[in-house]
């Protein structure tokens, strides 16, 4: 894993992928997508760190490849 994401880039990729801000508390921002009834927290950091980001890419069933072609 060469790049690094931060929160908002992976908020705006999971947008584009159909899910939506439930809502949010503090610095983590609860989505959904209605359609494969999954839901994923992201933190708004400048930086997440690697496990963090492979869980979220992991839950939404998408591959680091196709979350770096949607950013």
């Amino acid at each position: 894993m060469s790049k690094t994401f931060s929160g908002r880039e992976v908020v705006k990729a999971l947008r584009r992928l159909g899910f939506v801000v439930d809502h949010q508390r503090g610095s983590h921002i609860f989505m959904y997508n209605l359609d494969l009834h999954i839901s994923v927290i992201v933190p708004v950091h400048d930086e997440l760190k690697k496990g963090t980001l492979n869980n979220i890419i992991k839950k939404a069933g998408i591959s680091l490849e196709q979350l770096k072609k949607l950013v």
